[in-house]
């Protein structure tokens, strides 16, 4: 009985541990995952509005990059949604850079814009907040959140930080609890609180010119 017991308990605690892993997964160490795998959209859903434009046509991989024509507007999202974690992306243009960004906490129903909070990859403005759909973040003690309006802007908290067209960039957003900060090239350009919503998917922008993305990963935040 008493073994039965104690194989009983191992299982359940050996169980309770692999359902504790979540977005850890695949046995890191250091509980950071790809969270996109470099070859495929896998995980991903590529949406733009206009039925009529193959989504395939705007996003493409080659050589272990995500190539975004920019062109017609839409994202990149994953398919799970997501809260308290940090994020890396690095990105850069390869033509003439205009805009893009990183968007968190999307809801659904996906449309340009859904209900979320971008982190700005507009050239020369990257770590940018537009807090869209009436989402809302406070940030410095005001509240940026109007319910008259889709689109409102917080500004970064330093000059640019980022690297000129055609070099690599990275993003390192951190998003636990109810917060976001943002960190372009190791430079903190963001800091909100208080962000409605807190939790959802992510998604990628097509919305401009060309632009590249590589090392997609992700860390659980506890």
């Amino acid at each position: 009985m008493i073994r039965t017991m104690t194989r009983c308990l191992l299982v359940a605690v050996l169980l309770a541990a692999a359902g504790c892993q979540g977005i850890r997964g695949r046995g890191s160490k250091s509980g950071t995952v790809a969270l996109w795998n470099g070859a495929d959209f896998h995980g991903w859903k590529l949406f733009i509005p206009d039925e009529n434009v193959d989504a395939k046509d705007v996003w493409s991989v080659r050589d272990g990059v995500i190539h975004c024509k920019g062109v017609p507007n839409g994202y990149m999202r994953t398919t799970e949604e997501y809260a308290n974690y940090h994020l890396h992306v690095e990105w850069r243009w390869p033509e003439k850079p205009t805009n893009s960004g990183v968007l968190l906490h999307v809801q659904l129903p996906d449309q340009v814009w859904p209900k979320c909070i971008e982190s700005q990859l507009m050239s020369g403005q990257a770590g940018d907040f537009w807090i869209l759909s009436h989402s809302g973040i406070t940030v410095d003690g005001r509240r940026y959140e109007d319910p008259n309006n889709k689109y409102v802007h917080v500004k970064r908290k330093h000059d640019s930080s980022e690297n000129p067209p055609g070099q690599w960039n990275t993003y390192d957003i951190y998003c636990q609890g109810d917060t976001v900060r943002c960190v372009v090239n190791g430079v903190e350009q963001n800091y909100g609180t208080a962000a409605t919503p807190a939790r959802g998917y992510i998604a990628l922008q097509s919305e401009g010119s060309p632009i590249e993305f590589r090392n997609i990963t992700i860390e659980s935040l506890k």
